[in-house]
């Protein structure tokens, strides 16, 4: 059974940033792909990051070039760095497994609010 915890979540002032990081128990965590996924009020959960077993990774277009996804297969554990935070990234962010492009395992969630 995977379990994945979220942490490093909080309010931050729009330009700042936060690193969030989640931690999976369970084996063959250097094998799987990962992806931070966010969830704002009203609105689908959408993928916000992802990075394979390889280390290659993939961005949404809203994020790129403010936010980097990085893993460290020893720790089994994967972290969302978050620079240029802005009011419209607030939203509730989960940690998942991925089977290809599927999640399967979801973690419990980090609120991230962006206010000045």
């Amino acid at each position: 059974q995977v379990q994945l915890v979220e942490s490093g979540g909080g309010l931050v002032q729009p330009g700042g940033s936060l690193r969030l990081s989640c931690e999976a128990s369970g084996s063959a965590f250097s094998i799987i792909g990962m992806g931070w996924y966010r969830q704002a009020p009203g609105k689908q959960r959408e993928l916000v990051a992802r990075i394979n077993n390889d280390g290659s990774t993939n961005y949404a277009g809203s994020v790129k070039g403010r936010f980097t996804i990085s893993r460290d297969n020893a720790k089994s554990t994967v972290w969302l760095q978050m620079d240029s935070l802005k009011p419209e990234d607030t939203a509730v962010y989960y940690c998942a497994r991925l089977f290809g492009a599927t999640p399967m395992n979801w973690g419990q969630g980090t609120q991230v609010t962006g206010s000045s």
